[in-house]
């Protein structure tokens, strides 16, 4: 009997491990699409573009001007938006989600940075995806600014993530030797809103973060992994977030701080700043 029992365990456990290893192995190492150029000197956030697949939103973080930019798959600048009469405090995540018009796909652009702990109010500016046309750099004069003040104190944070099921939006904390979760319910309203605080989870300095296109996976990234949550089972991201992730393939970058999915769900996009002179190259990471 004995045997039967330890034999059984066995069994059990390498079931365990095969799955755990099935799942890492569902995307291969990042291959290089293209380098950026030289305006994106300190990319800290990324996302694919709704409107146009296969280009993506990105941004500098602080003192840097208030732009994002919109690259294609080989990394070459296509559109500069410059927000009019913003500062850039500590721009550090772009996201995609809806808005006031549901029709329309709109950018968040979340100044939600702060090394120095200096800002009781986070901001987050949205407006409509622009279209493309012949002009390499537009002015946005019309977007809205949603402010959220955090429910236990300033906070850094890095990560900016948008449901695309509940619409809700998140927010994750950087420098805790746990990070705190945060959510902010749809529809945002006007004026200060307080986020509710709806988790601890056992990372330290998460960057960024993604859902995927249908909700049910979630990506986050510090800067030596990437934790992948499937949800399956379609539980709450605060009951997701606390069972224990897969680690999936990352070519590490020095400072990696954008992550995001295809919208096809094909894959995962990483970027990184510019270290030792060299700039930051748009790596993707295929769904084998």
């Amino acid at each position: 009997m004995r045997i039967i029992i330890h034999f059984l365990i066995f069994i059990s456990v390498l079931s365990c491990t095969e799955t755990k290893r099935s799942d890492s192995d569902l995307f291969s190492l990042g291959i290089s699409l293209g380098t950026v150029d030289e305006r994106l000197l300190e990319a800290s956030g990324i996302v694919e573009s709704i409107s146009y697949p296969k280009h993506l939103w990105t941004l500098n973080d602080s003192g840097n001007p208030a732009e994002v930019f919109l690259i294609d798959e080989k990394a070459q600048t296509k559109l500069v938006c410059k927000l009019k009469d913003i500062e850039n405090r500590d721009f550090e995540d772009v996201t995609l989600g809806i808005g006031p018009d549901s029709t329309k796909n709109y950018i968040y652009v979340g100044d939600i940075g702060d090394n120095l702990s200096r800002y009781k109010t986070k901001l987050i500016y949205r407006f409509k995806e622009p279209l493309i046309s012949n002009e390499k750099e537009i002015e946005i004069s019309a977007f809205d600014t949603l402010q959220i003040q955090l429910p236990d104190g300033i906070r850094d944070s890095e990560t900016m993530m948008i449901d695309p099921v509940s619409n809700d939006l998140y927010l994750v904390s950087k420098m805790e030797d746990s990070v705190h979760i945060y959510r902010v319910p749809y529809p945002f309203k006007k004026g200060i809103m307080t986020a509710e605080k709806i988790g601890i989870i056992p990372f330290y300095k998460i960057t960024s973060g993604s859902f995927s296109a249908n909700g049910k996976e979630v990506l986050l990234k510090d800067y030596d992994n990437i934790y992948y949550w499937n949800n399956e089972r379609e539980i709450s991201l605060e009951k997701l977030l606390q069972q224990k992730p897969n680690i999936l393939p990352y070519t590490r970058e020095k400072q990696g701080e954008a992550i995001t999915w295809a919208q096809d769900g094909s894959g995962y996009y990483t970027l990184s700043e510019k270290v030792d002179g060299k700039l930051g190259k748009l790596l993707f990471y295929k769904r084998n």
